[in-house]
């Protein structure tokens, strides 16, 4: 088991890893921009590593940063959380050169499931339903209309890679995709990537797949608000009358892409 670990994340995400690596008797280390220097998650941690101004595209996504924060305090492995960089190859493999342990799925899952447009494709390969909306490169303004127009509105528009709801935008009608499209393009090509276009669900959450490092098929199910509990403690999970139905699609989706396992310790370390 790990003796210290850096949590690369902010917020209430950070708090809850904090919390589950002390009750597992492991360290803790935060880093944190000038805007969260008095944020709880920082005063909680056993240490903490100043990375950066406010922006994230200046601190929490610079991937050189954590890795010089886990050097300068001896953290033997990074905890991503979700969102930022963890749904980034080069990130894992970053860490990997420097013998730094990344806790979280292996690179060729990271690569198939990280960008919401690759695995959208990949879900509709291995016959799980998926959210209507457009799975390729949108070119321009004009181009985003023209889709929105044939998923139907009110759609969603965001960064096909990343999360926490950077670059998101809602539209409901025509106009709405003309003021924001070009707005959520600029800002998912500075911080992860491209723009994704998709109708918007009523409900949204979060079905989460957990394999060991055996690659055990052990099926672990949550539901989770993504930009909510990025924030503020996860809301209650739907009850298992509604979720079940959803499971063999989950199964299918983990099947599909190279999940061997979810976690670098021999122990799960996972959010409380």
């Amino acid at each position: 088991m790990f003796k210290k670990i850096l949590i690369a994340n902010r917020g209430e995400i950070a708090c809850r890893v904090i919390k589950t690596a002390r009750r597992m008797g492991i360290a803790t280390v935060a880093v944190y921009s000038d805007a969260d220097a008095r944020a709880p998650f920082v005063q909680m941690a056993d240490e903490a590593v100043h990375i950066g101004p406010s922006p994230a595209s200046e601190s929490y996504l610079i991937a050189d940063k954590i890795i010089a924060a886990c050097k300068a305090t001896g953290a033997e492995a990074v905890h991503p959380g979700y969102g930022f960089l963890s749904e980034r190859t080069s990130f894992a493999e970053a860490l990997a050169k420097e013998g730094i342990a990344f806790i979280g799925p292996p690179v060729g899952a990271i690569a198939a499931m990280g960008d919401k447009i690759e695995s959208k494709k990949l879900a509709k390969e291995a016959g799980v339903n998926v959210v209507p909306g457009f799975v390729g490169e949108i070119s321009d303004t004009d181009h985003a209309v023209e889709i929105a127009n044939e998923i139907g509105y009110p759609v969603m528009m965001k960064a096909s890679a990343g999360g926490g709801g950077k670059g998101m935008r809602l539209a409901y009608n025509e106009q709405d995709v003309r003021e924001g499209f070009e707005s959520v393009k600029r800002e998912g090509l500075n911080s992860f990537g491209e723009a994704l276009l998709q109708r918007l669900a009523a409900v949204t959450g979060r079905l989460s797949l957990c394999a060991d490092q055996a690659a055990a098929a052990k099926w672990w199910l949550s539901m989770s608000m993504a930009s909510v509990s990025a924030e503020g403690p996860m809301p209650k999970a739907l009850s298992t009358r509604r979720t079940s139905p959803l499971m063999p699609g989950c199964r299918h989706q983990g099947r599909a892409c190279p999940l061997r396992r979810a976690r670098m310790t021999s122990n799960p370390l996972i959010v409380a």
